[in-house]
C-alpha cells in the first residue's frame, strides 16, 4: 500500500485537494459514495512525487503556526495582531452572510479597491445543490452566490493550478485545512505564491460528510418526486436557518426549514469526517485573516449578525484597516482574550486533539503529528475532559472500526458508485 493510500485508508485525508494541486496530471478530486471529496489517482505516481505530496499533505500532520507557546492566548488561537468585531457595511452582504458578512466584504474590497483579479471560494453546484464546487468570482453578484456557510465536503486547493494561470492577484477563501494546503503548495511554487494576495479562513468545527447532507435533506422533506433546487445552511439573519427548496414533478415548489441549532446540533455534527476530530486548527491560524461567530453574545431575534475577525499577518492588517477606512466594514477593536468567551468549544477541541491523537497512537493507528500547542491546551482542560479525550477515542476506534482500512468508493458522473 502506498503512503497516499495509507493516508486515505486511515481516514486522515481532509479533502483539501493539495495533492491534486501538486500533481494535477496524476490526481483528481472526486466525490466518494459515503463520505466526502477524496483524491483519485488517475496515473501512477513516482516514489519521489508521492513523497513530495505527503510532505505537503495537511491531512498527514497538524502544522503549528509560528507562535510563542508561553502565551496561552497565542497557543490556543495562533498568531494574533488584532481582533475586531464588526460586520459588512453593505446590508445585503451582512444579511446573507453567516455572521456579519465580513469575509464577503473583505473579498469585495480587494476586488474593487485593490484591483485583485478574482476571489477563489466555495459555492453550491448550481446543477447539483447537494454538492459544493470551487469558483472564481470577480464581482459582488458572483461573491454573493457563495455567501453563507456550506456544511458539506469541499476543496479549493485543486483549483490552484487554474489560479496560477490568472493575471493579477487573488483572494483565497477556505476552511483552516484548505488554507494550510494553500500555504504548503505555494511555498514550493513562487509563481503561485505571488498570485495569492490574501488568504481568508472561516472558523470551522468540522466538515460533515455526504451522509450528513443526506440526513439533513431527509429531515427537510426529501421525497422521490422532489428535485432539490437550493440548500441553505446559514445566512439571511444570524445565525440563520437551514432550508431546502424542492421542485416536484408537476412544477410545484416546496420549502422546508429548521433552525441552525437543530440542523447542526442534532444532524450534521454527528456525521463529521474523522480527520476533523484530530485537527488542531479550527480557527485558520495560517491565514492572513480568520473570521468566526461572536457567540459570547447569544443571537437575538431578527439579528443580522456580527463577525469576530482575527488579524494574523501584517498583510491582513493593512487590508482590514483599509477596508474599515473605506467603508466596506464597520468594526470595533476587541481584546484577543474575547476568543475564549466567544469560542469555548474550539479551545476545548484543540486540547482534546492531543488526547485523541495519543489514543490513536497507543492503539497502533496512524495519527497526525502531536503539536506542543495542542498539548498545552490539553493540559489546561479539566481532568474529566482530559480523560474523555483519550477514553472517548478508544471507544470510537471500536464503534467506527478505525482499526479497519477504509475502502474508498468513488461516484461516477451519474452519481453512482464505481
Amino acid at each position: 500500500m502506498s503512503e497516499l493510500e495509507k493516508i486515505l485508508s486511515s481516514r486522515l485525508c481532509n479533502g483539501c485537494g493539495a495533492c491534486a494541486a501538486i500533481a494535477p496530471k496524476h490526481i483528481q478530486m472526486h466525490e466518494t459514495e459515503d463520505e466526502a471529496r477524496r483524491p483519485k489517482v488517475c496515473s501512477k505516481l513516482s516514489e519521489q512525487l508521492e513523497a513530495h505530496i505527503i510532505d505537503h499533505c495537511p491531512g498527514a500532520n497538524n502544522e503549528q503556526a509560528n507562535i510563542e507557546t508561553g502565551d496561552l492566548t497565542a497557543t490556543a488561537w495562533g498568531p494574533i495582531l488584532e481582533v475586531w468585531e464588526g460586520y459588512a457595511d453593505d446590508a445585503e452582504i451582512r444579511f446573507k452572510g453567516s455572521s456579519g458578512g465580513a469575509i464577503t466584504a473583505l473579498a469585495l474590497y480587494c476586488l474593487e479597491q485593490r484591483n485583485f483579479t478574482n476571489a477563489l471560494h466555495i459555492k453550491a453546484n448550481p446543477d447539483k445543490p447537494k454538492y459544493n464546487m470551487a469558483a472564481f468570482s470577480t464581482n459582488k453578484g458572483e461573491l454573493m452566490e457563495g455567501a453563507g456557510s456550506r456544511y458539506a465536503p469541499a476543496s479549493i486547493c485543486d483549483a490552484l493550478p487554474e489560479l496560477e494561470k490568472t493575471e493579477g492577484q487573488s483572494v483565497v477563501i477556505g476552511k483552516p485545512c484548505d488554507i494550510e494546503g494553500v500555504q504548503k503548495v505555494s511555498r514550493q511554487n513562487q509563481l503561485l505564491k505571488n498570485k495569492i494576495g490574501l488568504t481568508l479562513s472561516i472558523f470551522c468545527a468540522g466538515t460533515p460528510s455526504h451522509k450528513g447532507t443526506d440526513n439533513l435533506l431527509n429531515y427537510l422533506g426529501a421525497t422521490d418526486d422532489r428535485t432539490l433546487k437550493n440548500l441553505q445552511y446559514r445566512g439571511n439573519g444570524w445565525p440563520g436557518s437551514m432550508k431546502a427548496e424542492w421542485e416536484t414533478t408537476n412544477g410545484e415548489t416546496h420549502t422546508f426549514e429548521t433552525t441552525y441549532a437543530d440542523g447542526w446540533g442534532n444532524i450534521l455534527q454527528k456525521q463529521r469526517q474523522w480527520r476533523c476530530h484530530t485537527c488542531a486548527d479550527h480557527t485558520g491560524e495560517l491565514a492572513d485573516i480568520s473570521v468566526g461567530d461572536p457567540w459570547q453574545n447569544p443571537p437575538e431575534e431578527e439579528e443580522h449578525g456580527k463577525s469576530l475577525i482575527v488579524v494574523r499577518t501584517a498583510r491582513g492588517q493593512r487590508i482590514i484597516r483599509k477596508a474599515i477606512k473605506t467603508g466596506y466594514l464597520r468594526a470595533i477593536p476587541q481584546k484577543p482574550e474575547i476568543l475564549f468567551a466567544a469560542q469555548p468549544n474550539l479551545f476545548a477541541t484543540k486540547g482534546a486533539v492531543w488526547g485523541r491523537s495519543l489514543a490513536l497512537k497507543l492503539a497502533g493507528l496512524k495519527a497526525p503529528k502531536l503539536t506542543k500547542a495542542s498539548l498545552i491546551c490539553w493540559w489546561k482542560l479539566p481532568l474529566k475532559s482530559k480523560v474523555q479525550s483519550v477514553a472517548g477515542t478508544m471507544k470510537r476506534i471500536i464503534v467506527k472500526q478505525l482499526f479497519l482500512a477504509k475502502k474508498i468508493t468513488f461516484q461516477n458522473h451519474e452519481g453512482t458508485a464505481q
